[in-house]
Parts: structure tokens; sequence; C-alpha cells
């Protein structure tokens, strides 16, 4: 299968996965398809891992062209919609090893925040994870990545289109490490 069309088959997969549905308190509503839930504009829950190597940099990582929301953009965190049925640390562990293959990881929680855009509306879950083992991209949703400071990436967020919800994450992980 082409590369296009494992992209295409992979989103329409995403857009029919069954994610969390909350409320503007976190409240466990249900659950809904992702796609309905992005386009009736509701809340849903995500994960969002910060990937550092031991030298302290982290990892950031341009999205496929083929994404739903933030096509092309960088990313300074792992992550994804909480499935239904799921924890936060639970769909943390999962989205880490799809999309940079790290596993066997220590995941450490940072706390939550809401963010809310037109079409992407979440509670999110900070986590980080220490890791030196080679990054294995998922070739549907990571286009490339590599480790650069924490300050780089701020940086260079000024100049290129860099997730926000992902720079919300880092933020709060940065303010907590005081």
């Amino acid at each position: 299968m082409a590369s296009a069309e494992r992209e295409a088959a992979h989103r329409a997969a995403s857009d029919a996965e069954q994610v969390v549905w909350v409320d503007e308190q976190d409240q466990l509503l249900g659950g809904l398809p992702r796609a309905e839930l992005r386009e009736r504009g509701l809340i849903g829950r995500g994960t969002f891992i910060l990937l550092f190597n031991s030298r302290g940099e982290l990892c950031v990582h341009r999205r496929t062209l083929s994404k739903a929301i933030y096509p092309g953009y960088w990313d300074v965190a792992a992550g994804g919609m909480v499935g239904e049925g799921e924890s936060y640390a639970e769909s943390a562990a999962r989205e880490l090893a799809e999309e940079l293959g790290i596993v066997g990881v220590a995941l450490r929680e940072h706390g939550r925040f809401y963010f809310a855009e037109p079409g992407n509306r979440l509670w999110g879950a900070v986590f980080s994870a220490v890791s030196d083992a080679p990054l294995v991209l998922q070739p549907e949703e990571v286009l490339e990545a590599h480790f650069i400071a924490p300050s780089q990436a701020l940086s260079d967020a000024l100049e290129k289109p860099y997730c926000p919800d992902s720079l919300q994450a880092l933020r709060l992980y940065l303010a907590m490490q005081g």
C-alpha cells in the first residue's frame, strides 16, 4: 500500500475510534467517535507525553499532512485522544509506544489543563519520560523527529507552526519544574 493510501486508511480508522467525552470539569459523559466529537465541538481527553533523552533534550516531531488537526505542524509531545474505557496513564503509555516506539519507561504525570480552539477542545494530562532508546516513528502520524533543548522548541514555535495544545502542555511542565 502506498504511503498516501496508508495514511488515508489510518485517518479513517482514527476518525472512527471511540474516544472519551467529558464536560468542562473533566467529568465523564461517555464515548463518541473521534470525528463526531470534533465536528460537534465537544470536549475529549488527551495525553501529552514529553519525551526527554538523558541529556535533558526534548523530542520534537513533525506531524503527517493527513492529520485531522495541525497537519504538518511540529509537536513537542507524543500523545493523542484517550480511548473509551482507557485511563490517562494507559493512553499515555499506548501513544508513546505507537508514535515513537518507546516502551517500558516510567511515565510521570505533571498535571492537567483545559485547552479550547475550534475543532480541538480537550482536557489534557501532561506526562514526561526519559529514554535514550532509538525512536521508531509511526509513518502514518510522524514524518520526522529529533531532540532539542526545550527552550529551543519554544523559540522555534515563534517562527514555525507548532501545535498550540502541546506547547501549553510543555509550558505547564516547565512551570512545575520551578
